[in-house]
Parts: structure tokens; C-alpha cells; sequence
């Protein structure tokens, strides 16, 4: 990790910072994928023991929204109790899982912007837990640092939690219960939040441990777009089964408790053989003949898609991204095919009104193939009268930061490497190490990054949205448009982001979102002063 003082530099030395790591990214490829054991590709697949179901005959599941225990005091309290149970997500099949309140995803939380949210976690699982409220600007104590702690009751290894035996004397450990709180001092988006447990945020995503966070605002409500039973929040994640029904993956210790890591072929990533939308498998979802706000969350550990809305006579229909990771975008812009990375959310217009009555329409993944190919499908049930509308001017509030309000410009790569005399991936040559600051930047100080991938690498920035201002030395790519929160670095790629670090001070975080990277050393810590 490199940086250096951008006052003063010209815009032409600015402007060739992409082409640059474009050479910096080609002299590491070969050496990071050998020590990764892996080409450079996403990850390894595992195949599920038990019959799966034909795609399409199980009804899409809609979260249902939680209520608060309290609304006084000018915010919104709420009660989560993180549990395990038994649950059908293959017809006639139970299969365990961790689960926030009981339910894979767990309940939606919905929110109004400035309006506080406080969230009590009672940890009833046999491991410690961290949430994250991912993409919330949100107080260093409640942001869920991965060694900030909530034990179960009778832990008796709260001395040395972590997985690599190193220390952390910042670490905030609680016992059963913790309170975040959310100020939600943010446009409106969908947010999401998950364990985020040092050495382990994977598995314990794997096993259930996620669900939905909405803010809205009576701006963007005002403008028309598709809603109520049109506006569907879609979490998309791949999984594999095991013969006994229960989830398939790879741990080096399946407890959770003492070793980190996963077996030697799934190093790159864990991909599942079974796409699961709102926890069911290839669902189907009636639809009128109208608009559609399709609000879609990759939340996957490691599994990449192109997304594709097709016809049974094989028309593709437009994906109009009205949002982004930090929400709406200042106009709309159409795609055909939309890809999205871990962790990334799209904000989407479907519209289904040409679309024949008791025909389909299937939503499908370019990347996949065999069965990870389909997603879900829509089935349009009736013609009707659609008053909804896609404006053309969404937002007028999204930050115009120029490259010459940089007070620094950093050199960050996200490339394999060793780690504890294994294999890891690391941040600038460096594992993580919560002792240890690795960047220091100033509260409203705006920088410029610079990042260069050996894989993908979808970067994560804890507290704060950005803006894409390149990709390999050229202008941003239609989907990179919008405030984000989340980028996805492709194999041997360089992007630049530019964002203001504003909110609040304290320690946050900046990692890759495979989750299986960020297990295995990539993190960084980020202290805002």
C-alpha cells in the first residue's frame, strides 16, 4: 500500500494512473495464482448429494419485515435473536441452519432516513458473532468489527477468540447480547447486514447468517417508481447439500471454533451447485403485465453473475438500473446483461407489460452453466393498468468529488500470497492484522484509490460510498455508474474510486467481499482521525 500527497499534481499525471497499474497488475499474475493453486478464476464448485428440484415450481418467498419492540424516543428499536433450526429450503428436504430470528434470509428491516435504529442481537449459536450492517454509515462501535465479539453464554475462549492466535487490544467483547445502533443519516438504498466474524464471515454466511435492510424517503417515493407488491427485493446466494440435508462446505474444522480456512481446492472461493433466491431454490413469481422494481443482492460468498431477463421465445427484456450499491442513480441507464458481484446490489426496472399472459420470463446467469445457468423465473399472470414510471432526472443529490479535490492519491493491490506459512490473500503484500493501522485519512478529506486485482476481487470500503473513475486507464463501464459501496476488481484489472471519508471517526474497515478471501487475509484496516 502506497500513497502520496495529491496537492499540487497535474491532471495529466492523474489521468495515467489506470494505465499504469495495468502494468503493475500483468507482473503479478502468474506468481499470485501459483500460490493460490488455483487459475485465475472465482473458485471451486461443490456438488450437492441429494435430488435437487426441477428449476421454476417453488414460489419466490417474500422476507417478511420485522416490527420494532419500541418506536419511542425519535427512533425505531428492534429485537433479533440469532438461533439455529431446521428449515425446508429443498422440497421435503430439512436442512440446519444459522439464522437471524429463525428465518433464512433473516427478517427485512425497513427504515426512514435520519430515523435511528437500534438493534439488540441475543447470540444463541454455539460460536461467537459480529453483525455488520453492510453499506450503513454507521459509528465505529456499532460497524461490526470482526473482533468485536458477542459470545455465547458460557464461551470459555474469550482470551484468544481468533483463529491465527493474534491479539487485538481495541476488541469490544460482549456476552449474549449487543446493541448497534443506526443512525441511517444516508440516501435511501438497500442495505444488507451478516456475520462478519474475524477468520470466519464465510461459513457463517454459508450457514444463514444475512438479511435486508431498506431505507426509504419520502423523495424517492414521490417519484413514481413501481411499488408494493411491485417492488421486489431479491437475495440471490448459491449453496450446495450434503446426503443429510444439511449445507455442504468445505471447513478445515466444521465447529467453527479453533481452525479457520477452507480445504486446498476451494482456496479461490466456494461456489454451490443450487441457486437459492430469498432462501428457495430456482423460485418462480407471478407477475402482472407491468413495471417491476427488481432490488437484487448478490449475496453470494464467491459466486460471480451476469444477469438476463429472457422471454420463453428467447427476447431479452431491458434491465433499467435506476440504483446502485448507495442508491438511486442521478438518471437511468439500460443494460441487457448486468453483471454483479458479491456483496453489490442493482436497483432495477423490469417491465413485463409486452410480455404474453401465462408466458415466462427467466432470469438467468451468463457465467453459470448447467443449473447455476437459471436464477428464477416470472410468470405474467394478467394485463393490467400500470400508472408507475421511470423519471428521467432520479436524483439530484449524488457528490460531484473532481479528481483535484484529492488530498491523496494510494496504490493498494489485492493479490495471493502466504499467510501464517499457508496460502492467503492479501492487501499490499499484508494479511490482516487488527493491531495494526494500515491507512489513516482524515474525517472529510477526499482521496483517490487505485486498485490492482490478480483475481476478482469485489473491494469492499466500510462507511463511506464512492465513485468509479476508470477502469484499466479508460472511462467507467455503464454498470459502474451511481455512489457505491462495493467494486468488483476483474483478473489482472486496475480501477480507480475517488471518496470523501466523512460520518465519523474511529476504525473501519476495507476488504474483499469473497468472503473466502476475506477469511483468508484480506483486510485492512481503515482509521479515520
Amino acid at each position: 500500500m502506497r500513497e502520496r500527497d495529491a496537492r499540487g499534481m497535474t491532471r495529466r499525471r492523474l489521468l495515467g494512473i489506470g494505465g499504469a497499474l495495468g502494468v503493475m497488475a500483468a507482473t503479478g499474475l502468474t506468481a499470485s495464482a501459483a500460490l493460490a493453486r488455483r487459475p485465475s478464476i472465482t473458485g471451486a464448485e461443490l456438488r450437492s448429494a441429494v435430488p435437487l428440484p426441477p428449476p421454476f415450481q417453488v414460489p419466490l418467498p417474500i422476507p417478511s419485515v420485522l416490527a420494532p419492540v419500541s418506536t419511542a424516543g425519535g427512533g425505531d428499536r428492534y429485537a433479533i435473536t440469532q438461533r439455529e433450526v431446521a428449515a425446508e429450503i429443498l422440497p421435503g428436504v430439512r436442512t440446519p441452519l444459522w439464522t437471524y430470528a429463525g428465518t433464512f434470509p433473516g427478517p427485512t428491516i425497513e427504515s426512514r432516513r435520519g430515523r435511528p435504529v437500534t438493534v439488540t442481537h441475543r447470540n444463541e449459536l454455539p460460536v461467537p458473532t459480529v453483525v455488520h450492517l453492510h453499506g450503513g454509515r454507521t459509528p465505529a462501535k456499532s460497524d461490526g468489527y470482526p473482533t468485536d465479539l458477542v459470545l455465547p453464554q458460557g464461551w470459555q475462549e474469550a482470551s484468544m477468540p481468533m483463529g491465527h492466535d493474534m491479539h487485538d487490544p481495541q476488541a469490544v467483547v460482549t456476552t449474549l447480547t449487543r446493541d448497534y445502533t443506526f443512525p441511517l443519516d444516508q440516501r435511501p438504498t438497500l442495505l444488507w447486514y451478516h456475520d462478519h466474524r474475524m477468520d470466519y464471515t464465510a461459513p457463517a454466511i454459508w450457514r444463514g447468517l444475512a438479511g435486508l435492510h431498506l431505507i426509504r424517503d419520502d423523495a424517492e417515493e414521490a417519484l413514481g417508481l413501481p411499488s408494493g407488491q411491485r417492488e421486489l427485493q431479491l437475495m440471490i446466494a448459491d449453496r450446495a447439500f450434503a446426503a443429510d440435508g444439511s449445507l455442504a462446505y468445505p471447513s478445515l474444522d466444521p465447529t467453527l471454533r479453533r481452525r479457520p480456512g477452507v480445504t486446498l481446492p476451494y482456496l479461490a472461493g466456494v461456489l454451490g451447485d443450487v441457486i437459492l433466491v430469498n432462501g428457495a431454490p430456482w423460485p418462480v413469481h407471478e407477475v402482472d403485465g407491468a413495471r417491476y422494481r427488481l432490488r437484487v443482492l448478490n449475496a453470494s460468498n464467491a459466486r460471480h453473475y451476469e444477469l438476463e431477463a429472457v422471454t420463453d421465445d428467447g427476447r431479452r427484456l431491458d434491465l433499467v438500473q435506476i440504483g446502485a450499491d448507495q442508491g438511486l442513480l442521478a438518471a437511468p441507464v439500460t443494460h441487457r446483461v448486468l453483471p454483479i458481484a458479491p456483496a453489490e446490489r442493482y436497483d432495477v426496472i423490469v417491465d413485463f407489460s409486452g410480455v404474453p399472459v401465462g408466458s415466462r420470463v427467466r432470469l438467468l446467469n451468463r457465467l453459470g452453466s448447467g443449473r447455476t445457468r437459471d436464477v428464477m423465473a416470472f410468470r405474467v399472470a394478467r394485463k393490467v393498468t400500470d400508472d408507475s414510471r421511470i423519471p428521467r432526472v432520479l436524483s439530484a443529490d449524488l457528490p460531484a468529488w473532481r479528481r483535484s479535490d484529492a488530498v491523496r492519491v494510494r496504490d493498494f493491490s489485492f493479490r495471493a500470497g502466504r499467510m501464517h506459512g499457508g496460502h492467503g490473500w492479501l492487501i499490499g503484500g499484508l494479511p490482516f492484522d487488527p493491531a495494526r493501522t494500515d491507512v489513516t485519512a482524515r474525517l472529510g478529506d477526499v482521496e483517490v484509490w487505485r486498485m490492482v486485482a490478480d483475481v476478482h476481487h469485489p473491494v469492499h470500503l466500510h462507511l463511506v460510498g464512492f465513485r468509479v473513475l476508470s477502469r484499466r486507464g479508460r472511462p467507467p463501464l455503464p454498470h459502474d455508474a451511481g455512489l457505491k459501496d462495493t467494486v468488483s476488481l476483474r483478473p489482472g484489472e486496475s480501477v480507480e474510486i475517488i471518496t470523501r471519508f466523512d460520518g465519523y471517526r474511529g476504525r473501519y474497515l476495507f476488504h474483499c467481499h469473497n468472503a473466502e478471501h476475506e477469511d483468508m487475509g484480506m483486510m485492512a484496516n481503515l482509521e479515520i482521525i
